[in-house]
């Protein structure tokens, strides 16, 4: 019974921690991407386009840090 509800216990903090990399690394993606197509489009406005890619990285990089928390939480608590 024990072995039983560590394994489910280890079954999610993986899928926690995969589910919350997977989703910040393709939002990244996406905001390179088209931060960079912006800057092409534009090259005068690269820097005001640069620095709002950089917040908006930033956000996304916060929500994987919460999924780490979260499967920390699953998994010593």
């Amino acid at each position: 019974m024990v072995l039983e509800t560590e394994s489910i216990q280890l079954l999610a903090v993986a899928f926690t921690m995969g589910i919350g990399a997977i989703a910040p690394a393709i939002a990244i993606g996406m905001l390179s991407g088209k931060a960079m197509e912006a800057m092409g489009r534009n090259p005068e406005a690269a820097d005001k386009i640069k620095g709002a890619m950089i917040l908006a990285i930033a956000f996304a990089e916060a929500i994987a840090i919460y999924a780490l928390v979260v499967a920390l939480i699953i998994k010593f608590v």
